[in-house]
């Protein structure tokens, strides 16, 4: 009998970041992948939500692309 093996694409954003990892059979993290946006929001001195939510649409898919 084969063994049957799970990849899991784990997504995850908070406010000022955009993160994927996939997971190997539960146990093994083959990859993980975070883009912040420290650089976006810095001159502003905290997170303003509007530039936040465009980076993670920006972001979203070049992140789980590498990972």
């Amino acid at each position: 009998m084969l063994a049957k093996h799970l990849n899991i694409l784990g997504i995850e954003t908070s406010c000022d970041e955009t993160s994927a990892a996939v997971v190997a059979d539960g146990r093994r993290v083959l990859s993980s992948v975070v883009a912040s946006q420290d650089e976006l929001h810095g001159k502003f001195g905290g997170v303003v939500p509007e530039i936040a939510s465009r980076a993670h649409i920006e972001r979203i898919n070049p992140v789980i692309a590498q990972a």
